[in-house]
C-alpha cells in the first residue's frame, strides 16, 4: 500500500510539473507550485526528485517516451503510414486545445541557455524521436528516398513545432490549421 502511495505521488508531481512546462517552460518548474497542486509540502518534493534538474529530466523524458507510444499508435491505427503523416500535426494540435498549452519539448528548447545537460539531452531525444518517426514513415510512403529522409523529416518537425508557436503566441488554434494546410499545399505534408 505505501508503495502504491508514493508511486501515486510521483506520478502527481511529474503530471502537475508536465503541465507547469507546457505553460511556462522549465523555468515554470516551481516546487511550491507544484506541491500546492499535488497537496503536498514543498520539501517533501524532495524525497522524490533532489532538485529542480532532476525532476526537469524525468519529465522530460517521460514526455518523450509518451509521445513514443503516441506515434507508434498512430501508425498503428492509420490505414498507411501517407496517413498516419497527415495526421501527426495533430499531436501538436492536442496541446494547444488543452488551454493553449504548448509542446513542453519545444518550450523547454527555448529555454536552452537555462536548461541543466540532463534535462537538455531529454528534450533533444523528444526531437530525435520525432524525426526518426516521421523518416520512417516518409520512406515507407515512398514520398522521399531514405537519403534524403532524414531532411525533410525534420524540417516537418521544425515546420509543426513552429505553427504550434505561433498558433500559441496568437491564442489562435485555427492560425495552426492554416499553416498546416500551407504546409499540405507547399508539398511539405501529404494531403
Amino acid at each position: 500500500m505505501a508503495a502504491t502511495l508514493k508511486r501515486d505521488v510521483r506520478e502527481a508531481i511529474l503530471a502537475a510539473a508536465r503541465e507547469a512546462a507546457m505553460a511556462y517552460g522549465y523555468g515554470g518548474i516551481n516546487f511550491r507550485d507544484l506541491a500546492e497542486a499535488v497537496g503536498i509540502k514543498a520539501a517533501s518534493i524532495n524525497y522524490y526528485f533532489a532538485n529542480k534538474a532532476l525532476l526537469g529530466e524525468a519529465v522530460a523524458r517521460r514526455y518523450w517516451e509518451d509521445i513514443a507510444r503516441d506515434l507508434e499508435a498512430l501508425s498503428t491505427r492509420t490505414e498507411s503510414p501517407t496517413e498516419a503523416l497527415r495526421r501527426y500535426p495533430g499531436i501538436f494540435r492536442l496541446s494547444l486545445e488543452r488551454n493553449n498549452r504548448m509542446c513542453l519539448s519545444s518550450f523547454m528548447a527555448a529555454e536552452y541557455d537555462a536548461l541543466p545537460e540532463q534535462v537538455l539531452k531529454e528534450v533533444q531525444a523528444f526531437a530525435d524521436v520525432n524525426t526518426a518517426w516521421l523518416r520512417e514513415q516518409l520512406v515507407a510512403s515512398k514520398l522521399v528516398k531514405p537519403e534524403d529522409s532524414e531532411a525533410r523529416a525534420r524540417a516537418i518537425y521544425a515546420a509543426v513545432a513552429g505553427a504550434q508557436i505561433i498558433a500559441r503566441s496568437r491564442s489562435d488554434i485555427s492560425l495552426f490549421d492554416s499553416l498546416i494546410r500551407s504546409y499540405q499545399e507547399a508539398g511539405l505534408l501529404p494531403n
